[in-house]
């Protein structure tokens, strides 16, 4: 298997778009206009803030959106059909996949755009990095948080969060022993697309590693930390029992919505989710949440925890025209960066509107800001703390939607003990290897 090999398979999964059919973007567009493409979330944000970009810029934007389930398809179909895209939303995941089949361009000599990895959480800046070339600038940025039930805390007579994975264990088992509530920990380990993120944070609070500086995989190393983690986790769920054995059957979604209950005491969410877990319309538990540092794990254990981010990318085709290249800046500037009056205005909307945390540093001093964390959060403190603590996914790659579901199985199997960590994290380890080996 080849380089091109993989990139032209990417392609053609991404033709059965072709029948939803919509001409969108692919029809003739007025001159002087930035296209641009996005999933269907916040769309009333993006319009008010398309509205003012033209206002400002004199610049006129021709938006296209399709549901998430379908974006990743009907963009791919667009990019191989030569469509006049300026500007998409891309994943992190999909970066490597996308630059390696032409699709995206680098920012590397735009310094107008590049200066504003000096005011980018640092996790954010890495993941729109592939290869040591930076590919835009982001649309929003998020971690994984250990969140944790106030009330039930209190019932138990547990005055501060755990900061260890020993403490965790530890605790459970007085709430268990107090009679409280059965499995104490929740944790969402159900083969979504959220699990990589999952067993990817608490990997790196083991002081863990899926692959090493030149990309092999470490995963199933003995003594390493992702197998440590591996053997924590069916520990907790095989002898401390605080984890159920149905956790291999939640998706994050029905997670949320367990915690949310109250029925739980600890658990792992991406951090936007705290506004609905405090929402009394949407959740009983609703002003008990609260967000704490990733708890420690083993010897190398660390705070560590999975960031990632969705981002804006420039096509080729809009980089090599001029006329294109300078509206597409512009435009990535003022939704990505900074607006022309100087204020990241739509990551503070996105906050405030939607709940997603943005990778702007500066906007942490913003007082609507710090209030939205007070509200819904109790202060943002440990969160910025976390944020500085985030790291990509090391196992983004060319390779990485082939490999990811092996991950889901050897991590399923170590749940449900019909493997060992070893065993299990060695199979999805050699997979790895295998399918990098096949790239080059």
């Amino acid at each position: 298997m080849t380089q091109q090999t993989v990139s032209r398979r990417t392609a053609l999964q991404g033709l059965v778009a072709a029948a939803l059919g919509a001409p969108g973007l692919a029809a003739a567009q007025p001159a002087g206009a930035v296209n641009f493409i996005g999933w269907s979330a916040a769309v009333d944000q993006v319009k008010l803030h398309i509205a003012a970009f033209e206002r400002d810029t004199g610049l006129h934007v021709n938006y296209e959106n399709f549901p998430w389930a379908q974006f990743r398809t009907a963009l791919v179909t667009r990019l191989v059909g030569d469509a006049p895209i300026d500007v998409a939303w891309i994943s992190d995941a999909w970066l490597p996949e996308f630059v390696e089949a032409g699709w995206l361009a680098d920012i590397e000599d735009m310094p107008g755009l590049k200066h504003y990895g000096s005011e980018t959480s640092a996790y954010c800046n890495q993941s729109m990095t592939y290869k040591g070339k930076q590919y835009g600038l982001s649309y929003y940025g998020d971690h994984m948080s250990f969140m944790v039930n106030t009330d039930v805390m209190q019932k138990a007579g547990i005055a501060a969060p755990p900061t260890t994975w020993d403490e965790v264990v530890a605790q459970c088992l007085k709430i268990k022993a107090a009679g409280i509530m059965e499995y104490p920990l929740l944790l969402s380990l159900g083969a979504d697309t959220w699990l990589i993120e999952f067993v990817s944070a608490l990997s790196f609070s083991f002081g863990g590693s899926f692959v090493d500086d030149k990309g092999d995989s470490v995963m199933g190393a003995p003594g390493g930390g992702a197998v440590a983690a591996a053997k924590w986790l069916h520990a907790a769920i095989h002898t401390h029992k605080i984890l159920a054995p149905g956790a291999v059957e939640t998706v994050e979604l029905n997670g949320l919505r367990a915690f949310g209950s109250g029925a739980h005491a600890f658990t792992i969410e991406p951090t936007y989710r705290i506004r609905s877990l405090n929402d009394p319309a949407q959740a009983t538990a609703a002003g008990k949440i609260r967000p704490a540092l990733m708890p420690m794990g083993g010897a190398h254990g660390t705070h560590d925890t999975c960031g990632w981010i969705r981002f804006y990318g420039m096509t080729p085709a809009a980089k090599a025209d001029r006329a294109r290249r300078e509206r597409t800046v512009k435009f990535i500037e003022y939704f990505g960066g900074r607006d022309t009056h100087g204020d990241y205005s739509l990551q503070k909307l996105l906050l405030l509107d939607v709940g997603l945390p943005s990778c702007a540093v500066p906007l942490a001093q913003d007082s609507a800001v710090q209030g939205f964390w007070e509200r819904w959060a109790g202060g943002g403190a440990v969160i910025a703390e976390q944020a500085m603590k985030a790291r990509k996914k090391d196992v983004i790659s060319p390779w990485f939607g082939e490999w990811v579901e092996t991950s889901n199985q050897a991590w399923q199997s170590i749940c449900l003990g019909r493997a060992t960590p070893e065993a299990a994290l060695g199979a999805a380890g050699a997979k790895w290897n295998e399918l990098k080996r096949a790239f080059r």
